[in-house]
């Protein structure tokens, strides 16, 4: 009976798959938001049907479109990002730490000021926390205990 070999590839812990799903949860959304818009101002079926801009100052379509436009690069972001947690590669903690916290900080003000999206909030948090595990830590390569004791 031949033997399994043994795999080089580190073991991840069940927090980088949890992370993994509150991505793919975060790219639903962002992928909603690219769509609404659109869908809400007939784009698909009428296209561009009146000015973008006003003066200085957007329309509400070229806000929309703008908005849409965001969200889309926000989403192919995610993605990028995902797959290079995936890979367990470190920039990709250190980019999602990041970019968790300012989405956090910009949840926060939408919650005081205007309407809150409490499933990206939910999912940010999620994402947050469980970045900050130890093991997690330790398996991108951002916590090396030296002594093997944790402290």
């Amino acid at each position: 009976m031949p033997r399994r070999k043994k795999s080089n590839k580190k073991k991840s812990p069940i927090a980088v798959s949890v992370i993994a799903v509150a991505m793919v949860v975060l790219f639903l959304i962002r992928l909603y938001q690219v769509y609404e818009p659109l869908i809400r101002h007939n784009f698909f079926k009428n296209g561009i049907t009146g000015p973008l801009f006003s003066g200085w100052s957007l329309t509400p379509l070229g806000s929309d479109l703008l908005s849409s436009i965001s969200y889309l690069i926000l989403s192919l972001a995610g993605i990028f990002v995902l797959i290079g947690f995936l890979r367990l590669q470190r920039w990709s903690w250190v980019l999602l730490m990041t970019w968790t916290g300012a989405s956090l900080a910009i949840a926060l003000v939408d919650y005081f000021y205007s309407h809150a999206n409490y499933a990206v909030m939910a999912s940010n948090v999620i994402i947050a926390f469980a970045l900050n595990i130890p093991e997690v830590q330790r398996i991108f390569g951002i916590r090396r205990d030296n002594d093997g004791s944790s402290h």
